[in-house]
């Protein structure tokens, strides 16, 4: 089992079983035991990690549903849940999502899994210092002050009044 502290500290803990996934599909239609789809000789699917990436309602409402017992326990709605989870809550629920997801198969398939998690990671990682290394680029400041200057210039040139036109 995983576990994420949301943002009013509280913690939560991720377990994922049969019982789990048909709570999610039931809740917010999404089927976690499709996180990953594997055809033969093709590349593996990921397109419900990309729809929960780019969607973070609805990330939070999965979340909400697997965690629905220990919230129920706790008296938190669905709505208190969704206002206690934003930034680095996000992240490191979604980080030990994937793991209790990626720990409910058995080992083969695991396995796989596991390896496709991991180089997303290091994708995510690498994307992260390229973009670290841009920001902290003492010539990007340049750059931006010289475009906003040129930017500035060129919308200050007003176009000239009919009287300054030379008629023929």
């Amino acid at each position: 089992m995983k576990t994420f502290n949301d943002n009013t500290g509280r913690s939560w803990t991720l377990s994922v079983t049969v019982g789990t996934i048909k709570r999610v599909r039931a809740l917010c239609g999404v089927d976690l035991a499709n996180i990953i789809t594997l055809e033969a000789g093709k590349q593996p699917k990921v397109d419900l990690l990309e729809r929960l990436a780019s969607d973070p309602v609805l990330l939070v409402d999965v979340l909400y549903a697997v965690c629905k017992p220990e919230a129920d326990a706790k008296n938190i709605t669905d709505e208190e849940f969704g206002r206690a989870m934003a930034g680095d809550a996000i992240e490191f629920a979604t980080a030990a999502l994937l793991d209790e997801v990626i720990d409910f198969f058995p080992e083969a398939k695991r396995q796989v899994f596991r390896k496709i998690l991991d180089a997303t990671r290091r994708f995510e990682i690498k994307s992260k210092q390229a973009l670290t290394e841009l920001l902290t680029d003492p010539e990007l400041d340049t750059k931006i002050d010289a475009a906003l200057e040129q930017l500035m210039n060129s919308s200050s040139v007003s176009p000239e009044s009919p009287e300054s036109i030379p008629t023929r």
